[in-house]
């Protein structure tokens, strides 16, 4: 785990993110990336008279300023910390300083679902996980006590999931995680008896996955796992998606909504 970025607008989950990132990086001796997206007009960008172009500096040197007091922490003593100012608040951008700088986690903060709960609520959140390739882990509060040691694992069985599965075991492996695998069984939709399940945990084990995979019973996927979470007293819980369908099946609709409003738990994401 040697770079995190942390986009950040300077609110109160912005600082649960970056609280969290600390925690991580003392741990595993690593770099964060704190990354701010200006809202900036075409006009002050493309213009080159003096007003505009005094206004993009009076913008910066505010981001700076801000930048200057949101870290000036006494948790992040210690910590390599290099701020980054994009000009636009456009979520691939975050992707794109992700590559550059070979980062292994994007840590962001969300309060809710509605545009006034800061810049990564609902789906602003959704379109950060969209635009990465890089795995998202999302804090929804005060990260006190906070640990990655307990993962539950929404496991789909399907084939083309096991990139993902492989890309979160790597990360949490790195991180000293024990991952637990659970598949959620839902009574009205795609109900599967278990002789089905055990020949879909062994397909997916013989094509690189695990055996080891808990068969719960949940109304939905997000009511499985965080019943699931609860009882066994883990710390996050962590999906995956593929490119194609694995969005709108994971992160959008009510499966994000739910987590997002339900679960007092972390969240983490990954994308084949």
């Amino acid at each position: 785990m040697k770079n995190i970025i942390i986009p950040v607008d300077f609110s109160k989950q912005s600082e649960f993110a970056l609280k969290a990132g600390a925690i991580i990086a003392k741990k595993h001796s690593s770099k964060l990336y704190v990354l701010h997206m200006l809202e900036l007009s075409d006009s002050i960008l493309t213009r080159t008279d003096t007003e505009n172009t005094n206004k993009m500096f009076f913008l910066l040197s505010l981001a700076k300023k801000k930048f200057e007091d949101f870290l000036d922490k006494d948790y992040l003593k210690g910590i390599e910390v290099d701020p980054i100012v994009k000009h636009y608040k456009v979520y691939n951008e975050v992707d794109e300083v992700s590559r550059a700088v070979d980062a292994d986690l994007i840590i962001m903060g969300s309060k809710g679902l509605t545009a006034q709960d800061g810049l990564f609520a609902g789906s602003n959140a959704e379109k950060m996980v969209r635009n990465s390739s890089t795995p998202v882990l999302i804090i929804k509060s005060e990260p006190n006590n906070f640990d990655l040691k307990n993962v539950v694992y929404a496991a789909s069985l399907e084939p083309e999931s096991i990139p993902a599965f492989k890309k979160a075991t790597t990360l949490f492996s790195s991180l000293g995680s024990n991952v637990h695998p659970v598949f959620v069984n839902r009574p009205n939709n795609g109900f599967i008896s278990s002789r089905e399940f055990n020949e879909k945990v062994k397909a997916f084990a013989t094509a690189g996955g695990t055996d080891n995979v808990e068969f719960i019973a949940g109304y939905t996927v997000e009511d499985g796992l965080i019943q699931y979470a609860e009882e066994t007293k883990a710390d996050i819980i962590a999906v995956s998606t593929n490119a194609r369908k694995g969005l709108n099946h994971f992160l959008m609709g009510s499966i994000s909504e739910d987590l997002a409003n339900h679960s007092k738990l972390p969240v983490m994401s990954f994308k084949l």
